[in-house]
């Protein structure tokens, strides 16, 4: 049978036909022009979420002359198994059963309209095969920038105390206001050594009333950034590796990855500006179990 018998049998006409057959093989070819920059900006962050990845991908597309929506990219990828999982946290790295002083909580009704207002710190951990290494992260509340780390062998206060003295070396010029530094009460942010430093530094401290991760939000989810996003399933041989690689991934963390809070600016971007980029701040509130794609995509 012809083509023609063929098309009339079914209803459509040749030019139907035709048409169809070319926008099956354009989308064809854009969705593998999609998956190729996906791989490419995943490359950098390797567990970069869905509207992450859309909102960098549009200009490439608009230079290529490929429509795409939110909905599209999710079942692309998705079809492709590339819609990423989070992994539950394993370790614990807080002990608040101690002697030192225990400060209030000072940031529940702050509006941060600059950087260098909050910083929020927190501690998590990297695997190795010779054991845990412990990353401590101090992350600027106005910004999302990480702008103190340090990598240290064990769960001791070095490793804060030389996030922290990071933080202070990097802050360039200070803010009219008082910069507050929050953290839960574990025992090395209350250690007479961290909170010296902090008070050398007319620093105001803040902490966590309770055990609950929503009182430290914003440092919880830079923390499974970190790890979910640019450390997926990585494990180290030791703590050498894994410091020479932490670099790296701050770099790509401050100047790469897009935030949805701050207006899909990076961390680098937003920390040099002033003005109402954030929502007022506040605790944020726990999430219902529902039918989320992607659990660590949050608008954060």
């Amino acid at each position: 049978m012809s083509l023609g018998s063929y098309c009339a049998l079914f209803g459509i006409s040749r030019q139907a036909y035709y048409k169809a057959h070319l926008h099956a093989e354009k989308t064809s070819i854009a969705h593998v022009v999609i998956l190729m920059l996906v791989a490419e900006f995943r490359n950098a962050v390797p567990m970069l979420g869905t509207r992450k990845l859309l909102h960098l991908l549009m200009p490439e597309l608009i230079n290529h002359g490929i429509k795409l929506g939110r909905d599209l990219l999710f079942d692309l990828l998705r079809f492709h198994g590339l819609l990423i999982r989070r992994r539950k946290r394993m370790v614990k790295t807080t002990d608040s059963h101690h002697w030192y002083r225990k400060y209030p909580n000072l940031i529940t009704e702050v509006v941060l309209t600059a950087s260098n207002q909050l910083w929020m710190s927190d501690i998590t951990y990297i695997r190795t095969l010779e054991g845990f290494s412990y990353l401590s992260l101090i992350t600027d509340g106005y910004s999302r920038k990480i702008v103190g780390y340090a990598l240290h062998g064990t769960l001791e206060a070095i490793g804060c105390i030389a996030a922290l003295n990071m933080a202070v070396l990097g802050r360039k010029h200070k803010s009219p206001f008082v910069l507050i530094h929050h953290s839960d009460r574990g025992i090395q942010y209350c250690s007479q050594n961290y909170t010296a430093i902090l008070n050398t530094e007319h620093i105001a401290i803040s902490m966590t009333q309770s055990g609950s991760p929503y009182e430290n939000a914003l440092a919880e989810r830079v923390n499974g950034i970190i790890k979910n996003e640019f450390l997926p399933k990585k494990v180290y041989r030791n703590h050498k590796e894994a410091s020479l690689k932490l670099a790296e991934i701050i770099g790509s963390y401050n100047g790469t990855r897009p935030h949805a809070s701050i207006d899909y600016l990076t961390p680098n971007q937003a920390h040099e500006m002033t003005g109402n980029i954030n929502k007022r701040w506040k605790k944020y509130p726990r999430r219902k179990a529902g039918k989320e794609v992607e659990k660590n995509d949050a608008e954060i």
